[in-house]
């Protein structure tokens, strides 16, 4: 009943935000302004999506490798599958699928490759806030002027969300730095519990933490970031790419604040960020660089389409490898707990 509940709110949601993506649109101007974009920016796009799931699976690759050695194939099918079930099912449900999804053909702990998503989301938002900061204080000085309040509140915002990365970011430092204590640890603080109950919850928490292992050396977390920034410039490219074929006049390092923007949208629990990567996009280029409304829906809607599209369809193909359709998924996502064996 809770299950059905969330999604019926989810999809209100996502309704909620397209009625006002589309708001007083012209559908036959938005139609004409897509239909004119240049296939050629088009393509480098739609590459440029396929390039930065690689880099994604092979950054979890490398933060999967305190855990256990894993292939590159194994790494990005599971990547794969778990944006397609975030395209199609609500709440993100490809971040817990994910993991139980390698641990299939990978021996390593699914609880452990669980804690590096975690980590993976971390890095994400401090490279998207380094890229935002690079434009807001040197690449986009000039368009402060414009819009002095939008831009303060963006400098807020990034401002707030880094203090709350980095905070995220030492608890997890802390976590990983010594996985067998902090088993311990629950286990004497779980000495109230049922016995079975708190050796669970100790080992659980154990193979979590070692699953942060990246982070125990710095070498490593440097590493980990460094593979960081290809891939949200390559993110930035196929964004750029989709602004160049719609003829915007924005120039590559705008992405970087269009970035920020998407990474709220697609905060917003709707399957495959519908609606609020939308309207994200749409505030982004009306607001920032003065694009008419009708071309940046248009725009939204195929950059939407290149982003998630590609993903969505690999992760379907390697899901049904396994014989796994979109019911499969949604159980794999309610059955997907830590448990003894993970």
């Amino acid at each position: 009943m809770r299950s059905h509940l969330r999604t019926i709110v989810v999809l209100a949601v996502a309704a909620g935000l397209l009625a006002l993506f589309l708001d007083n649109v012209n559908l036959w101007g938005v139609a004409v302004e897509i239909a004119r974009a240049r296939p050629q920016w088009l393509a480098l796009s739609l590459a440029s999506t396929f390039l930065s799931l690689a880099i994604r699976a092979r950054r979890w690759q490398y933060l999967l490798e305190p855990l256990g050695r894993t292939t590159f194939g194994n790494a990005f099918r599971a990547t794969a599958v778990g944006f397609a079930a975030s395209g199609v099912l609500p709440a993100r449900a490809g971040e817990v699928i994910r993991p139980y999804f390698l641990a299939r053909h990978a021996r390593m702990s699914a609880t452990g490759a669980f804690a590096t998503i975690i980590l993976e989301r971390l890095l994400d938002l401090l490279t998207v806030l380094v890229l935002l900061a690079s434009f807001v204080f040197v690449f986009g000085r000039d368009l402060t002027a414009a819009n002095p309040v939008a831009f303060a509140m963006v400098k807020w915002a990034g401002a707030t969300t880094g203090a709350g990365a980095l905070a995220a970011l030492t608890v997890l430092f802390v976590l990983a730095g010594d996985p067998a204590k902090l088993g311990r640890t629950l286990a004497r603080l779980g000495q109230a519990l049922p016995s079975t109950l708190a050796g669970l919850l100790a080992r659980i928490a154990e193979k979590f933490a070692t699953g942060l292992g990246a982070i125990r050396r710095p070498g490593r977390l440097l590493v980990a970031l460094a593979w960081s920034l290809p891939l949200w410039l390559s993110i930035g490219l196929g964004i750029w790419s989709v602004a160049m074929a719609f003829r915007f006049a924005i120039p590559f390092t705008g992405s970087f604040l269009l970035i920020a923007l998407l990474a709220i949208g697609v905060a917003v629990p709707t399957p495959g960020a519908i609606g609020g990567f939308h309207e994200a996009f749409r505030m982004g280029a009306t607001m920032f660089f003065g694009v008419p409304n009708a071309a940046a829906v248009g725009a939204a809607i195929v950059l939407h389409a290149l982003s998630i599209g590609p993903p969505l369809l690999l992760g379907l193909f390697f899901a049904a490898q396994e014989g796994l359709n979109l019911t499969g998924m949604r159980q794999l996502a309610d059955d997907a707990r830590p448990g003894p064996t993970t």
